[in-house]
């Protein structure tokens, strides 16, 4: 939830070590996130919980989120973001652990709320650090290396289950001792954490409404991102490929953020964002209706995988930017709220979405679902073009 810096804080270049601290937040929203969805889907499916359950349990994410984003900012004014950042690492790290510990299907429930609650607090604050420190005419540029960076947390973690498997406490020790580490820059860049100050003139939820084509962005790549990350093992899996294999589609997804995030900032420091974010969300379509006739072919679904995960990821980057350019001072925060608030009800709402399309159509409904979730942003940006053009 950004905020602007003070005037006696003046804004960082983009080689600033006060980007530090988001940075590594944004590298660990990335690992944590990715390295649980896969693995605690799994696991669960192992234990023979059908798909419709596994998608509700990871469905608390985007509940969690919810309940958090309204938390961050408080916490951060109260104990300053660098403390807050590391009590969310802290908590993040020990609830990985308990869902090894903890066996009843139950108890995960609370746990995910714990895990992805601490996930939420770090995401917003990232974003606020970023927006007070960076200079306004590189937004673009400076969320593509944000969006990178946090690619990289989500390529690292199915990577991680690749390495040492899903079986056993061995993913869970590794993913917590990942996670804890990267508490160390925050608290080496503690000294250039910005200050929060003030209140927002307006509500949350007038924000969502001011500028859709970036809010209801943040909701369909939180609804196909938390699905895909979610259901690609389990989507692998019922294609015939290995536990191994199937948590690398994964991967694959993330790394095609990793390379496009960079370029689509630029492109959104220099065009028109709103044509951009329809782009993205068309091209999100064709890939998803792709990705079936490629299925019988590893390589080739890898690399569509790719480039979809890319192009999807850039309505996050490409949003997040558009609402820098729209806002200033302290509506900057709300609306970054109303963003963030997106991102959360699309992770509610999307895998328990794409579990019952699964359910209903093994194993295609997966792309069937977000496809359409797709589809809808799509018709959303189309119109605001439209509206934009006329007299």
């Amino acid at each position: 939830m950004p905020s602007p810096p003070s005037q006696a804080e003046p804004p960082a270049s983009l080689a600033s070590w006060a980007l530090v601290a988001p940075i590594a937040a944004s590298f660990t929203f990335g690992v944590g996130l990715s390295l649980a969805l896969p693995l605690l889907a799994i696991v669960l499916a192992a234990r023979g919980v059908p798909g419709t359950w596994i998608g509700l349990n990871t469905a608390m994410a985007g509940f969690a989120a919810i309940l958090a984003t309204p938390l961050a900012v408080p916490l951060a004014r109260r104990f300053g973001a660098a403390r807050s950042f590391v009590a969310a690492i802290a908590v993040i790290a020990v609830s990985f652990v308990l869902f090894y510990v903890i066996e009843p299907f139950w108890a995960w429930f609370p746990l995910r709320l714990a895990f992805h609650g601490a996930l939420t607090v770090m995401f917003v604050l990232s974003e606020y650090w970023i927006n007070a420190v960076v200079p306004s005419a590189r937004r673009g540029l400076a969320m593509g290396i944000y969006g990178s960076v946090l690619s990289i947390g989500f390529a690292a973690g199915p990577a991680i289950l690749g390495l040492v498997g899903t079986a056993g406490a061995t993913p869970f020790v590794v993913g917590a001792a990942v996670l804890a580490l990267s508490a160390l820059p925050v608290l080496l860049a503690r000294a250039s954490e910005p200050r929060i100050e003030g209140e927002g003139k307006s509500s949350i939820l007038a924000f969502v409404f001011a500028v859709p084509i970036a809010t209801f962005a943040a909701f369909t790549f939180g609804a196909t991102e938390s699905g895909a990350i979610s259901f690609l093992p389990v989507y692998g899996l019922a294609l015939g490929y290995s536990e191994s294999q199937s948590a690398l589609l994964v991967s694959a997804l993330a790394l095609g953020n990793v390379v496009s995030q960079i370029p689509l900032g630029l492109l959104a420091d220099r065009f028109d964002r709103r044509k951009l974010l329809f782009g993205c969300g068309l091209v999100g379509v064709l890939g998803t209706v792709a990705i079936p006739f490629a299925s019988g072919d590893y390589w080739a679904l890898s690399a569509i995988l790719f480039v979809w995960g890319g192009l999807v990821a850039g309505l996050y980057t490409i949003g997040l930017t558009h609402l820098g350019a729209r806002f200033t001072g302290l509506d900057l925060v709300s609306a970054n709220a109303a963003f963030v608030l997106m991102y959360a009800c699309g992770a509610l709402i999307g895998p328990a979405a794409i579990g019952a399309g699964f359910d209903l159509w093994r194993p295609h409904g997966v792309m069937a679902v977000a496809a359409g979730f797709l589809a809808l942003y799509a018709a959303i940006a189309l119109w605001r073009l439209l509206a934009a053009g006329r007299p």
